[in-house]
């Protein structure tokens, strides 16, 4: 817990959220295909990983084609796990995800044909459509992975705004990402306080 003066003798409060909701139960623009020990935290399918693969190393030489190729998916991204004092997950294959003993791939975020048909209202998908929105559709597949990883690792926060007497004036849950100049606490307090607060971080 974390407790920032504001004007007026007001204090914001800020701690974990006990009760925050899966971000794949959001409407997402991607579908996390995860399996194992993991499945749960992703999206549900009926893809069965055991009848596919012979080996981890034959996951991992053909997953991604047999993972497009079984979803109609236009781009899909392995994503890893790290478990050591907490986890987390990242389309990131560097440190720590490529530790030997405390991390591993967990499976895929993917994004497919339909998606893309739904977001955008098109009919006919081109290479030169795909390509003018690229850069936007990589942005959008690590971020919702990077959101994922925050519940997971039990990064969620809420905040109560306490007056004078210490009694609460306001309070909100459900931010994402242990930043506070950025998971959007602050928006919900004035630009004066807002100051105040980012002073004392």
């Amino acid at each position: 817990m974390e407790t920032f003066n504001l004007r007026n003798g007001k204090k914001l409060v800020v701690e974990h959220c006990d009760f925050a909701e899966s971000p794949r139960e959001w409407d997402n623009l991607t579908k996390c295909i995860f399996f194992g020990n993991y499945k749960h935290i992703g999206d549900k399918h009926n893809f069965d990983f055991d009848t596919q693969f012979d080996s981890r190393q034959d996951f991992i030489d053909r997953g991604e084609d047999i993972i497009k190729k079984h979803f109609d998916a236009v781009l899909v991204k392995p994503v890893h796990l790290y478990e050591h004092s907490g986890t987390s997950i990242s389309t990131n294959y560097g440190y720590p995800y490529d530790c030997r003993w405390d991390s591993g791939t967990i499976g895929f975020v993917i994004i497919t044909k339909e998606d893309l048909r739904n977001e955008y209202g098109w009919k006919l998908i081109t290479q030169k459509r795909l390509d003018s929105v690229m850069d936007n559709l990589n942005s959008v597949m690590d971020s919702e992975i990077d959101t994922l990883s925050d519940y997971v690792g039990g990064q969620v926060y809420q905040f109560e705004i306490l007056d004078e007497n210490g009694e609460q004036e306001d309070s909100c849950g459900g931010f994402y990402g242990s930043d506070i100049s950025k998971n959007g606490i602050l928006e919900h307090i004035d630009a004066e306080d807002r100051e105040l607060v980012l002073e004392q971080i």
